[in-house]
């Protein structure tokens, strides 16, 4: 490890520029302080897509394909906490046009009950039964309306099959939170995705589990018309499109033929290039697991599979054909190298013509059995209004209409009893379960953190010295060690989420502790403080700015409040040895604001680590989260599946009372709870 420290810095003396409370230098080995997390994740991610393709080599005879593709497709399948039961439709053509060459339905279905979904089906001017093609849309305001989404489907139906193009959620019809002026709350699709996912994580789903189950329903719709040959079904779409079609081709049989486009490039290039995406794009572990962009093809050999790529696209051109390349080594070992292929436009990331064309003969020659050039011509598409399926185009104005916040919310109370009925049983059992569902390992399995003593400030009563913890490689803590000239007391671990230094100044908290004998140790949690990420991106303002780094920990099976209980569990073992001779002394554990869940885990699973616990400005509950549907900074304290186990009160009843004092709590709008309301 090298620390590029600026000749400015004069460490360990007492001028105006050593008074400075920064620990860290600018950079570390070229990483700059507020990026060291992200470097730390990027190294885990590559370690293990380099075992994946590992274990892919090992894949060589057909019945190794066969248990690796349901290795696969279980595993997928349990990350989305499962699917729903399959309930009614209730599905109604609530408009029809006839136009050159096709014809077009206005469909309105409930993919689960009341929960609507806004669709337009394509006919030919054919002779049924012919096949029919699924269009997921990729991520676009106005959905099925924009003009791709027109002209895909169209060009399917002038071709002999039907296409059915429909909504996802928050976007087209289907914005999920509407004002009381009718219009929608939030206007980004992606960002709709994501707060969304924010409280589906929690309960063991992901958004994709809504995206994927509105497309199988698409499938059930499809197959139920009497025009439409069930046994060939395709599907083709373009960026959330294609990731759309990328889940649904490898987890529905009932698809033949599938052309996902300017999505699959695999996570080494994409972590390398642009970095995690939306909520749905993101599925829990799946780096970890090994499952790649590459597996969705290959999870479904030996069906067609055209892989629809952009030369000019921002999803990396070379991954899309790493990814490509292991797919057609895998389809040759059952027998079907040819059911594989890629195509390359020369162009941005989109759905242009010559990949619509592409598309569509892709799909005429598997499910057709023809295999000819095919040719867009010119043609009209239609204004928004005129494919609206519902009356003032939002599914959220029909009456009793159920958003995924509350689909969210209805699983949340139902968890909420079974919550209760399980800690009321065996409370230690509980707590094993949590550090299940968590991760978060004992802390007898934590090494003792490399410390390196930085420079020390004096002043009057105490000296302040400054150090670097590293608990584990690529990890750096800063922290500030102040210890009093007589240190009789016990020690403090003070932990701030504004950072360490917030409340380190003159007559402030930790002095007026350290006046009291006590040590205090201030430090910033990884991804705080000096090691926080400031890039500015309009998710920010609702998810937090380290919100990449957050999904990178998702998909390696891990969360930024598992690794920030463990750095308060291996700070507070260090505090109690730090200067302190023979004797290990008590530490007491102070949390301020987002630093309060992972405080609260460390205490409930290390309970004799600490002889008191103080948490300030804590968030009160998760359940809280999931039914506020616009919480904000919540998705760095989120844990996958907390829910189906417990929720933060639950921890802080397993604590001893007298030892624990909470103050000030906040709902999930980082605002304080009412008087009388529920605290963790």
């Amino acid at each position: 490890m090298r620390f590029a420290f600026a000749a400015v810095f004069l460490w360990g003396v007492a001028t105006a520029a050593a008074q400075d409370l920064d620990v860290l230098p600018e950079s570390i080995d070229g990483v700059a302080a507020g990026r060291t997390m992200r470097a730390y994740l990027m190294g885990r991610a590559l370690a293990a897509l380099d075992r994946r393709d590992a274990e892919y080599e090992k894949i060589k005879t057909p019945d190794d394909v066969a248990a690796y593709q349901t290795r696969m497709h279980d595993f997928f399948v349990a990350q989305l906490g499962g699917f729903p039961e399959r309930t009614p439709l209730n599905a109604k053509v609530v408009g029809k046009e006839d136009r050159d060459g096709y014809r077009i339905e206005k469909i309105l279905f409930e993919s689960q009950p009341r929960h609507y979904v806004t669709a337009i089906l394509y006919l030919p001017d054919a002779e049924p039964p012919y096949p029919g093609v699924l269009v997921p849309c990729g991520h676009s305001s106005n959905g099925k309306a924009r003009d791709l989404y027109q002209r895909a489907p169209i060009v399917l139906a002038k071709n002999g099959m039907a296409a059915l193009c429909y909504d996802p959620i928050d976007q087209g019809e289907r914005h999920q939170l509407i004002g009381d002026d009718g219009k929608p709350i939030i206007s980004g699709s992606t960002l709709g995705h994501c707060l969304t996912g924010v409280g589906a994580i929690l309960l063991g789903r992901n958004t994709a589990t809504y995206r994927i189950w509105d497309g199988m329903r698409a499938i059930d719709y499809l197959t139920e018309r009497p025009e439409v040959d069930p046994a060939r079904i395709g599907c083709t779409g373009i960026s959330g499109g294609g990731t759309l079609t990328s889940y649904l081709m490898a987890l529905d049989d009932r698809i033949v033929a599938a052309a996902p486009g300017c999505y699959l490039c695999g996570f080494r290039r994409l972590l390398e290039t642009i970095g995690p995406q939306d909520a749905e794009q993101n599925i829990h572990a799946q780096i970890a697991f090994g499952m790649d962009h590459g597996d969705y093809v290959m999870m479904r050999a030996p069906k067609p599979t055209l892989m629809m790529t952009a030369t000019q696209d921002y999803f990396d051109i070379g991954g899309a054909w790493a990814a490509f390349r292991q797919a057609k080594r895998l389809y040759d070992r059952v027998g079907f190298a040819e059911r594989v292929d890629l195509i390359e436009t020369d162009t941005p990331h989109g759905f242009p013509q010559p990949m619509r064309e592409a598309a569509c003969r892709w799909m005429r020659r598997w499910l057709l059995g023809i295999d000819d050039a095919v040719t867009e011509t010119d043609f009209p598409v239609a204004a928004d209004e005129d494919l609206w399926c519902t009356p003032k185009g939002e599914v959220m104005l029909l009456p009793g209409a159920r958003s995924t916040y509350d689909l969210n919310a209805e699983l949340e109370a139902r968890l909420a009893g079974q919550r209760r009925r399980l800690w009321q049983s065996d409370e230690a059992k509980c707590l094993d379960e949590v550090r299940r569902v968590t991760g978060i390992r004992p802390l007898e399995e934590l090494e003792e953190p490399k410390c390196e003593v930085i420079g020390t400030l004096d002043r009057e009563g105490y000296t302040v010295d400054k150090l670097i913890l590293t608990p584990e490689p690529g990890v750096f803590l800063p922290a500030l060690a102040f210890v009093p000239d007589d240190p009789r007391g016990q020690g403090y671990l003070y932990l701030n989420a504004a950072g360490k230094q917030a409340d380190a100044g003159r007559g402030g908290p930790i002095e007026k502790l350290v006046a009291q004998g006590h040590v205090v140790l201030a430090v910033d949690l990884r991804g705080l403080g000096e090691t926080r990420n400031v890039e500015k991106h309009g998710f920010a303002g609702y998810l937090g700015s380290e919100w990449r780094e957050v999904f990178m920990a998702y998909l390696l099976g891990t969360s930024y409040l598992a690794m920030r209980a463990e750095d308060v569990a291996v700070c507070a073992r260090f505090l109690a040895r730090y200067r302190a001779g023979e004797r290990p002394r008590p530490v007491h554990l102070v949390s301020i604001g987002r630093t309060g869940p992972p405080a609260l885990h460390a205490a409930a699973l290390e309970n004799d680590l600490f002889a008191s616990i103080q948490l300030t400005n804590c968030l009160t509950s998760w359940s809280d989260v999931v039914h506020t549907p616009l919480a904000r900074n919540q998705m760095v304290n989120v844990v996958h599946g907390a829910l189906r186990i417990y929720d933060l009160p639950d921890l802080l009843g397993a604590l001893p009372r007298d030892r624990v004092r909470v103050v000030e709590p906040l709902d999930a709008l980082e605002q304080p709870v009412a008087a009388g309301a529920a605290s963790p």
